[in-house]
C-alpha cells in the first residue's frame, strides 16, 4: 500500500478538508463529492484521511470487519461461531478502499470462490470491494465516468446498508454500511441524479491563484517524493492533534443540541432553494451539529449553518434555465433572504 500524504500538510483546500473532517465525525452525514480541476489534491486529501481516523475494534477473522459490540450483524462470518463462542477481537485500521472505474460486478459485490470450488469442490463465497469497506471509506476517482450498471449497484447498497448477492448458486447477505467519497472533473462528464443525491456534502476544488500557496505546495509534494517516511514525520504532531481532536469531536457529539428555530431555519432554506425531499434538511442538520462539535460548541448556531449550507445543498439544486447564477451563489442569496445579510 502507497504511503499516505500527511492531512494536515495539505495547503489550502480548507472547504474539502472540512468535509472530510465532517463525515469523519459523523458518518450518518454521508459521503462528500470533491468536483473541480485537475492535479488539485481530490485524491491525496481522500486517502490522507485513513491515516487520519483511528483505528476501530474487529471481530477477528471476519472478513467483514464487523463491530463485537453490534451483536447479529448478519455477516456469514459472525453467524457461522458456535453458541456461546467467546469473540475475539483485534484493532485495524478503518477501511479507504479505491473502487476502480474499470471493476468488474463480481470484484465490487464479490463472487463464488473459483479456486475452492476447483480444488475442493466447496460452494464458498469470496467478498468483493463493498465487503472490504464496511465500516468504512469507498472511495471513486472519476466518480462521474463510473458504468451505469454500477451506480445502480452502489445506489442500492448504500441506501439498504447491505449487499445481498444471488448468483452461481449463492445466496449471501452481508453488512456493507460505507460513507461514499468521489472525485472528478465536472467538465468529463455529469453524475446521475439519483447517485448525486447519495453525497451528503459536495466541495468545488478550484486551482490555488495565491502565488506562495502554489510555491508551498510544490515545496511539500516534492519533500514528500523525495523521503516519504521523513515528511510524514514532520507533520506526525499535526496528525496526531488532528485525530484526537476528531476523537473529542465523536464523544461530544451527541451532546451538541440543535433547537427548534434553528430546524425551522433548516427547513425554510431548503423550501426556498426548492430541495426535493427531506434528506437536505437532514443532511443540512447533521453536517451543522458535526462543524459544532468539531468547534468544541454545545449549540449550533446560525453561524455554523451558514458555513455547512453550501457543502450541503448547492449539489441539491434544480436547474432554472431562467437563472444561469452558479448553485453556491444560489445558496448564499437564500442565506441573506432567510438570515439576513
Amino acid at each position: 500500500m502507497a504511503t499516505p500524504f500527511p492531512f494536515s500538510a495539505i495547503v489550502g483546500q480548507d472547504e474539502m478538508k472540512l468535509a472530510i473532517q465532517i463525515v469523519a465525525v459523523d458518518p450518518k452525514v454521508g459521503g462528500v463529492l470533491a468536483l473541480g480541476d485537475r492535479g488539485t489534491g481530490k485524491s491525496t486529501a481522500v486517502r490522507a484521511l485513513a491515516d487520519l481516523l483511528p483505528p476501530i475494534q474487529v471481530v477477528k477473522g471476519c472478513r467483514y470487519g464487523c463491530d463485537p459490540k453490534s451483536g447479529s450483524s448478519g455477516c456469514p462470518d459472525c453467524a457461522s461461531l458456535k453458541s456461546g463462542q467467546k469473540i475475539t477481537t483485534e484493532s485495524k485500521p478503518v477501511p479507504v478502499i479505491d473502487l476502480p472505474l474499470g471493476a468488474t460486478e463480481d470484484r465490487v459485490v464479490g463472487a463464488l470462490d473459483l479456486e475452492k470450488a476447483l480444488s475442493q469442490g466447496v460452494k464458498a463465497f469470496s467478498p468483493g470491494l463493498l465487503a472490504q469497506a464496511n465500516r468504512g471509506f469507498l472511495y471513486i476517482d472519476e466518480v462521474n465516468l463510473l458504468e451505469d450498471h454500477l451506480v445502480d449497484l452502489l445506489i442500492d447498497v448504500a441506501a439498504s446498508g447491505e449487499n445481498v448477492v444471488e448468483r452461481e448458486g449463492l445466496s449471501i447477505r452481508h453488512p456493507a454500511r460505507f460513507v461514499l467519497v468521489g472525485s472528478g472533473n465536472p467538465e468529463e462528464g455529469e453524475l446521475r441524479p439519483q447517485l448525486l443525491d447519495r453525497f451528503g456534502l459536495s466541495v468545488e476544488v478550484r486551482t490555488p491563484q495565491d502565488l506562495d500557496q502554489r510555491v508551498m505546495v510544490i515545496k511539500r509534494r516534492d519533500a514528500f517524493e523525495r523521503d516519504p517516511e521523513a515528511f510524514r514525520q514532520t507533520f506526525a504532531a499535526d496528525n496526531d492533534a488532528l485525530r484526537q481532536h476528531i476523537v473529542k469531536a465523536r464523544k461530544t457529539l451527541e451532546k451538541v443540541q440543535a433547537g427548534d428555530d434553528l430546524l425551522r431555519t433548516c427547513a425554510q432554506l431548503c423550501q426556498k432553494l426548492g430541495t426535493d425531499g427531506l434528506r437536505a434538511e437532514l443532511t443540512l442538520m447533521r453536517a451543522s451539529r458535526a462543524y459544532a462539535a468539531i468547534q468544541g460548541k454545545k449549540i449550533v448556531t446560525t453561524a455554523h449553518l451558514r458555513a455547512i449550507a453550501p457543502l450541503a445543498l448547492r449539489h441539491r439544486l434544480r436547474r432554472n434555465p431562467l437563472d444561469d447564477t452558479g448553485s453556491g451563489a444560489r445558496v448564499q442569496r437564500a442565506l441573506e433572504e432567510v438570515l439576513g445579510a
